[in-house]
């Protein structure tokens, strides 16, 4: 991976690319540290180490919501807007018909979306500063309510602009890597942290080699589950065109294990974070507040098992989902079949799409196993070892599958780059 980007840091454009993202990202660390005016961070800090879902919402913030800055509400909002939209492109035909116009309805549906996540947004803000922090906001005043609230869903937007721009002139997925960048700033503090806790002989150095070792099973799997595929063999049939003879090679699409990478995990997430956001509008006398406490949070025995089990089950959903969307068995075969290709022992056309389904579904669900697997884990070993560390599987997969994810487009960027060069 080092070697991939130090060749990429010779070639100019990639530099300029790569440079470019990196401001990016340091615009949005800065952003992390610029606090909400009228705010009482040791009151929101107070509720926050209570630990459950705002423990580990304040860590894909990289502290941003913690402090209480004018990241709080990080990218979520986005997130759970994009979730919304793709689920409604289905059950609406003319969003379905709108995503299938090309370029123009990739714009109209993005342009949607960023209507969606200002209004999460705002619902959000509204939850977390009329409700869950309101003893924290220093002047009670209706103009002091409305500062925060906007600050907060400004600061979103903003956050929606930067992703969207590293995507469009940066190298990677600008939202995964705000996520990423948020969740990496975290770590010295983790570790300073743990290491404070050994001196004080509230955790014992056992329980941090053992996460330590989990934490390196976990790195080798993702990369294993990441990097893993099926090759489904295709031969093309020789044809004659004029004097010319054409096809008759063999070649195979490569269906990978995990086709949808992080993104079932950050959706789950973010999903279960909403009736959080509920409940902080009604108040945590509420009674949604006491049956998000009671069943979907980790501060209680039935509520962790409740909330592993229900984030497990979105996980694989969402990897169903998520693949669904991005690979269509239909027009594969569809392609196979104008261009001459076949997999053999399978005739063309639905023997085909119903062959490519079936391995599809089988791989998928070993995927979405594995990530619901790792998600789990942080949940167990903090049960078991008492270890207070947010930084668990869900955020290991989240950094490996991102910088795997990023270093392949950086090394198909070379790729074009060294191609163009050759033709030249």
């Amino acid at each position: 991976m080092l070697e991939t980007l130090r060749n990429a840091w010779k070639i100019p454009d990639l530099r300029s690319k790569m440079t470019y993202t990196f401001m990016m990202l340091v615009i949005f660390r800065l952003g992390a540290a610029i606090p909400v005016p009228g705010i009482n961070v040791d009151i929101v800090r107070g509720v926050i180490d209570d630990g459950g879902i705002l423990s580990m919402f304040d860590m894909f913030s990289g502290g941003a919501f913690g402090n209480m800055t004018i990241f709080a509400l990080s990218i979520t909002p986005y997130i759970t807007a994009s979730i919304i939209m793709n689920l409604l492109t289905i059950a609406i035909p003319s969003l379905e018909q709108l995503a299938k116009e090309g370029e123009e309805g990739r714009k109209k549906m993005a342009q949607y979306t960023r209507y969606g996540t200002i209004v999460l947004a705002l619902i959000q803000a509204t939850g977390i500063t009329v409700g869950l922090f309101r003893q924290a906001i220093l002047d009670q005043s209706a103009f002091s309510f409305f500062t925060v609230i906007i600050t907060l869903t400004a600061g979103t937007a903003f956050l929606m602009w930067l992703g969207e721009q590293i995507t469009e002139n940066g190298i990677g997925n600008g939202i995964s890597l705000i996520i990423f960048a948020g969740i990496v700033s975290g770590i010295p503090g983790g570790i300073a942290n743990t290491l404070q806790l050994l001196q004080q002989n509230e955790i014992s150095i056992i329980a941090v080699i053992v996460f330590l070792l989990i934490a390196v099973v976990i790195v080798a799997g993702v990369v294993y589950i990441t990097e893993g595929k099926r090759k489904i063999p295709v031969q093309y049939a020789k044809r004659v065109v004029g004097r010319k003879m054409y096809g008759g090679q063999s070649s195979h699409i490569p269906l990978k294990v995990n086709q949808s990478g992080v993104i079932p995990v950050i959706f789950a997430m973010s999903l279960l974070a909403f009736p959080q956001t509920l409940s902080m509008v009604f108040g945590q006398d509420s009674g949604l507040a006491r049956f998000v406490t009671n069943w979907l949070s980790t501060a209680t025995l039935q509520g962790s098992i409740f909330y592993t089990l229900l984030s497990s089950v979105l996980i694989v959903f969402f990897t169903y989902f998520y693949t669904a969307i991005t690979f269509n068995p239909v027009d594969v075969a569809n392609n196979m079949k104008k261009q001459g290709g076949f997999i053999p022992g399978i005739r063309p056309g639905k023997p085909t799409v119903d062959y490519l389904n079936k391995v599809l579904n089988r791989i998928t669900l070993a995927g979405g196993l594995f990530l619901a697997l790792i998600a789990a884990l942080p949940i167990v070993i903090s049960a078991v070892f008492n270890l207070p560390i947010a930084f668990g599987g869900t955020a290991l997969l989240i950094v490996v599958g991102v910088s795997l994810e990023t270093v392949k487009q950086v090394e198909a960027q070379m790729l074009m780059r060294h191609y163009q060069g050759f033709l030249k």
